[in-house]
This record gives structure tokens, C-alpha cells and sequence, in this order.
């Protein structure tokens, strides 16, 4: 199985999700370009996010099950419906492929403010996020990509901000589907995935089921991660 984790993330996010569903299958996350550990690239496409992880999939040992959140959902997605053969099946956490009219704009300005060399630990970071506004919840993510003795964000934060259209947007040009199984899991307090999207979900992803994780917004798998590993498993796991 495959994770792919979204914007401003990393695979670190995933960790113990992952090593909870390694009891049954092998777990891999991955860093996605511009983030993390990953190499830094000029473009944020999901074109080429898809093709990275296609990559990834062809050196481990295709097919396999992929899930991926936001960002890393539609790049899952585009997985899918450019490398149908390389997924088995398909879990795309709390997004759906339709262009976005929000910007993440305001975390990349929160997260610039930041004043890099006056850190000597990660709270330091955290603080500064809270006097630019930022919810603690976010505080903890944005500073899990944050390098203290580097000091420096584990982000092209450049390139992202320059993507950002591509990144809330969905190609007009995408065709073709992903007849295999596809979960579209989303929180319970969540407007990303709305009723309308179900009809374009459908027409891309025939064999699409769809579930609420109770007590979750967008951040599903960090506010309820035991509902949310619980229903994973569950579809996993069945015919």
C-alpha cells in the first residue's frame, strides 16, 4: 500500500497510521516532490505527481492499493486514471477532482514570517505561527516539515506558492476512468467533498463507494485516526 500525503505534509504524517496497517500488508509513504526529503522540481502538476508516484509503484512491484489525502488524493487520483494497471485499489481521503476556489496562500505567508534563525527548537516556530494567526492544530503539521538545526522549512516554498492554481485547480483535460474499486472517505465536518461532486466522481470512478468519518473535518486521519484506520482496514479487506 501506498500513502500519499498532502499539501505542506510528509510522509512522516502517515507514520502511525502506517505501522498500525502494517500488521497485514506492507506500508510505504512517500515524500512528495517539493516536500520533505523528496528532490525540489519547478512544477507541481498533478501530471507529474502522478508520474512520481507511477515510479515509485513500478521499482516496488505494481499493482498496488494507494490512498491519498488532499493534495496527494488528486495526485491518486490522476495515478489512477493515467496508470490504471499499476492500482489495485483506490482510497482518496477528503477531496474529489474538481478545481478548488480556496488558496493555502495565507500558510505560506504565516510560515515565511517565520524568523528561521532565531529557532533553537520547534516550538520556537510554533510560537511565531500563533502570533501570524495560525490554529494550533496547524502549528504542530507545518513545523513537522520544519528542519531546526537546518533552519529551514522542508518545502519549496517558492515553487508551491507559483503552483498554487494547479495545486486547488484540476486539469479540464483529464479523461478516461478507473474501473477498479475506489473509497472516498471524507470528515464528517467537511465541505470538500460535497453531494454535487458525486455525479464527476462517478463518471471518473464507476466503482466508487463513499463513507463519513464522524467527529473529522479535512484533516480526517489526524482527528479520528482510529475511524479512519478502521475504515481503511474495512475496505482493505472485503471483496
Amino acid at each position: 500500500m501506498l500513502i500519499a500525503h498532502g499539501l505542506f505534509g510528509s510522509g512522516r504524517n502517515w507514520n502511525v497510521i502506517a505501522k498500525r496497517l502494517a500488521d497485514q500488508r506492507r506500508v510505504v509513504t512517500v515524500d512528495m516532490r517539493n516536500h520533505g526529503d523528496s528532490p525540489r522540481a519547478d512544477t507541481q502538476t498533478y501530471q507529474d505527481m502522478a508520474g512520481d508516484l507511477a515510479e515509485v509503484i513500478e521499482h516496488l512491484g505494481a499493482p498496488m492499493d494507494v490512498c491519498g489525502h488532499s493534495m496527494g488524493g488528486k495526485a491518486s487520483m490522476m495515478l489512477a486514471l493515467k496508470h490504471s494497471d499499476l492500482v489495485r485499489r483506490l482510497i482518496i481521503a477528503d477531496i474529489a477532482p474538481v478545481p478548488y476556489n480556496h488558496s493555502q496562500q495565507e500558510f505560506i505567508d504565516a510560515m515565511r514570517s517565520v524568523d528561521l534563525s532565531l529557532l533553537t527548537r520547534r516550538s520556537d516556530a510554533q510560537d511565531q505561527l500563533a502570533a501570524a494567526g495560525v490554529e494550533p492544530a496547524l502549528q504542530s503539521f507545518f513545523t513537522q516539515s520544519l528542519d531546526v538545526a537546518a533552519k529551514s522549512w522542508k518545502l519549496n516554498l517558492d515553487v508551491l506558492e507559483a503552483a498554487m492554481p494547479d495545486i486547488v485547480g484540476w486539469p479540464d483535460a483529464v479523461t478516461g476512468s478507473f474501473n477498479g474499486p475506489a473509497f472516498f472517505l471524507s470528515g464528517a465536518t467537511s465541505h470538500y467533498v460535497l453531494s454535487d461532486y458525486r455525479p464527476t466522481i462517478k463518471r471518473l470512478f464507476p466503482k466508487a463507494y463513499f463513507a463519513k468519518i464522524p467527529k473529522a473535518g479535512h484533516w480526517l486521519h489526524a482527528e479520528n485516526p482510529r475511524a479512519f484506520e478502521a475504515a481503511v482496514r474495512a475496505f482493505l479487506n472485503s471483496d
